[in-house]
């Protein structure tokens, strides 16, 4: 896709196009959250890119072979570019939102992780873009993978996480994602309580309403109007915005409409970075596949099981046996039981009903 990997798929024939399209591949993700829809082959030009995964010293884990797919959705909060309305361009650009989407195979649905920003985990030694090398580094932030050596580092820091081997990234920036929610015409959702905060420019009136790209950004960017500022309501109020985007796209028929799903691929094609391995047509099919059957009820949305890191007031930190307990059932390609997240503080977390699906 535009920028990482990708290719040019312009002379494709709408039917060639619809094959990986179905249902299908839209990953929206920011820097607050990721959201699942529709795309087509990815255009764009061809451009070079390292290996997925690669970081000096790290040994990818072994692929499961048992026919699920391990997607990481980053979410960048750069201010460069288009993105400057949103903020002072500080010259880096974090992962401020990290998912890892597990689509399970056979069509069964997946399990989406929200991995929280500010949880300490070690950070194996990465290539930095301009040709050094980022020493590893212990107890720090998650989201300062992708700022110092970009989608590699980050997919090499979630697999020394994890012990699951990442399939694809895919990865947007701030206004990448309004335009993907104005491509679609925007996200129908019931607001059940009036919800305001300035610094993120939100100001939404209960009731029914679709929400355009930079209001939805607003909402999925908020904290201060969400469980006291915190980053894991925040994470809450971002899956309940997944289930209500989900719900849309599964109850639309995108192909119906090719002019309409050719104005979202194209989108697409500007706002998301993608992994070379999504250069095939074969592996686009496939990805396209396990995202086509998936609806509302077949998402299982978690967080990382955290507590408070002791030692570092804001951060967190694992719950390790938790955690291998939910990276296992990934790695088996099994329902991660409810034990698994039982003990982290994001269960302590109340958002209320801000948002639903409109009827």
């Amino acid at each position: 896709m535009g920028r990482e990997g990708g290719r040019n798929g312009r002379g494709l024939l709408w039917s060639e196009r619809a094959a990986a399209i179905v249902g299908g591949i839209l990953v929206l993700a920011l820097a607050v959250a990721a959201v699942i829809g529709a795309v087509r082959l990815f255009g764009g030009d061809d451009e070079d890119g390292s290996g997925l995964g690669n970081a000096p010293g790290h040994e990818r884990p072994p692929d499961a072979r048992n026919g699920s797919l391990d997607v990481l959705v980053l979410g960048s909060d750069s201010r460069a570019g288009d993105n400057a309305r949103w903020g002072r361009d500080t010259g880096s650009a974090r992962s401020d939102v990290m998912m890892l989407v597990h689509l399970h195979a056979g069509e069964r649905g997946a399990t989406v992780v929200s991995l929280p920003r500010d949880t300490l985990v070690e950070r194996p030694a990465c290539d930095r873009p301009d040709g050094g090398t980022e020493p590893a580094a212990s107890r720090v932030m998650i989201n300062s993978a992708y700022a110092v050596g970009g989608p590699d580092c980050a997919v090499a820091t979630v697999e020394e996480l994890t012990d699951l081997r990442v399939d694809h990234f895919l990865a947007v920036d701030f206004s990448g994602f309004a335009e993907l929610v104005d491509a679609l015409g925007g996200i129908d959702v019931t607001v059940e309580r009036p919800v305001s905060d300035p610094n993120s420019h939100l100001d939404l009136a209960a009731g029914p309403q679709t929400l355009e790209g930079e209001q939805a950004l607003a909402l999925v960017r908020t904290r201060g109007s969400v469980a006291g500022g915190s980053d894991l309501g925040r994470i809450q109020l971002q899956q309940a915005f997944l289930t209500a985007l989900v719900a849309q796209l599964h109850s639309e028929d995108l192909l119906a409409d090719p002019a309409r799903a050719l104005r979202l691929a194209d989108a697409a094609d500007e706002a998301l970075t993608t992994d070379d391995g999504l250069d095939s047509p074969r592996e686009l099919a496939r990805l396209g596949r396990g995202l086509a059957s998936v609806g509302p009820e077949d998402l299982d949305l978690l967080t990382l099981p955290v507590v408070p890191a002791p030692e570092a007031p804001g951060r967190l930190v694992p719950l390790s046996e938790r955690s291998a307990e939910l990276w296992r059932a990934l790695a088996a390609d099994e329902p991660v039981p409810a034990s698994a997240t039982q003990g982290s503080a994001a269960e302590g977390i109340e958002v209320g009903d801000v948002i639903r699906p409109r009827p």
